[in-house]
């Protein structure tokens, strides 16, 4: 059975390996879950995924695995005596809940009148004491207060009165182009990170301790090293005001993420597109400038650059001197522009926009042309791409 399940991973390029499958195998033979799917589901995607990007994926394998499961329960009820499947039914009802039952006619009453109404029901029912529906008294349906019924759909909220819950299974996939939160910002940045061991010895050479204390015939030789720490240099460029107000909050989370993960990372702000200056408090913003040459000049070209706006504006904004629409530009910003192209190895643009979205303004096609199409948008696929792309 699970080798089917094992198939529809592979088909949906679940990176699953046979070592997993077994040890879904041993957790089944141990009873870590028994006869409850939604259980089976979240042990089988703990164990047979490991990174979170395959949810989806994994998602979608497995209702095509549980679809195979429900054909294969309709073959294995018709082999079953109907007298076998009423006790056992039977057996699970409280004597509270058997009483109940016996008050609307006995078991097979109340089977016999849910076929009828189904039957003859024609429509969807909200409300009311007889149709199947949602809401009322009625014993067949969902959210209603009759304590002696059969529970149908998902519906509407549960009373916890019915006799038995029908109700139909469904699993919603995750989508990866989804906009991200925190932790999986941090995820995906750091694809980014490489560490050296660098500076005074400061942390226990567990290994070099073991090989000189051998070679000292077991006298004790403490052997320390340098600690590992993250290389990378960052500079991130964020765009601020106007549009942008509508993606504050996932900025936030992407410049929060950015402080934890890398010790190297200076930060300036900007509007629309970088001009002459740019600034670090927003506050102060008229008072406090530095200088776009000057910060050309203090960054080595080892810093990684990282633009972050939505990249729409009017395009005299970026080709024109004075299309600034804060002040009077000297030169135009595309200049500015070639300049950090010229000076930076690595230069990516981030875009809280979706990409489907891209076309509709003539700015983000002069955006890409200037940083040679190294625009990504900010979903974890996209800045997974542009980690990858940095990193190298």
């Amino acid at each position: 059975m699970l080798l089917n399940l094992f198939n529809e991973m592979r088909a949906a390029k679940v990176p699953v390996s046979v070592r997993e499958l077994l040890d879904l195998h041993q957790a089944l033979q141990k009873h870590v879950v028994f006869a409850d799917m939604d259980a089976f589901y979240y042990l089988a995607r703990a164990i047979l995924v490991k990174d979170e990007r395959h949810f989806d994926k994994f998602d979608r394998a497995f209702a095509a695995y549980f679809k195979g499961l429900e054909n294969l329960d309709r073959h294995i009820e018709a082999l079953i005596p109907d007298d076998w499947l009423r006790k056992e039914f039977e057996r699970s009802l409280s004597d509270e809940e058997r009483a109940q039952i016996q008050s609307l006619g006995g078991l097979d009453k109340l089977i016999e009148e849910f076929k009828k109404r189904l039957e003859e029901q024609k429509e969807r029912h909200a409300g009311g004491n007889k149709w199947i529906g949602t809401g009322g008294t009625s014993p067949f349906g969902s959210g209603g207060f009759n304590p002696e019924g059969i529970r149908v759909g998902e519906a509407g909220k549960r009373q916890g009165k019915a006799v038995k819950v029908w109700d139909q299974r469904e699993y919603k996939n995750l989508d990866d182009q989804v906009e991200l939160g925190t932790r999986n910002i941090k995820l995906a940045l750091r694809r980014l990170r490489k560490f050296a061991r660098e500076g005074a010895a400061e942390e226990l050479d567990i290994d070099g301790t073991i090989d000189h204390t051998a070679r000292d015939a077991g006298l004790l030789n403490i052997q320390m090293r340098p600690e590992r720490r993250n290389t990378v240099k960052l500079l991130l460029l964020f765009d601020i005001g106007g549009s942008m107000d509508a993606h504050i909050k996932v900025c936030e989370e992407l410049f929060s993420a950015c402080k934890t993960e890398f010790k190297h990372l200076e930060y300036y702000y900007f509007h629309n597109f970088v001009y002459e200056s740019v600034w670090k408090n927003n506050l102060r913003r008229t008072s406090e400038r530095y200088s776009t040459f000057d910060l050309l000049h203090k960054y080595g070209d080892d810093y990684k650059v990282v633009f972050v706006g939505d990249a729409a504006m009017a395009p005299y904004e970026i080709t024109q001197p004075g299309g600034s629409v804060e002040h009077w530009n000297e030169e135009a910003g595309h200049v500015w522009m070639q300049r950090f192209m010229e000076k930076f190895r690595k230069i990516i643009w981030i875009n809280p926009y979706p990409k489907q979205a891209w076309d509709y303004t003539a700015s983000t096609h002069l955006v890409r042309d200037l940083i040679e199409d190294k625009m990504y948008p900010l979903t974890l696929q996209g800045l997974e791409e542009g980690m990858r792309y940095l990193s190298k």
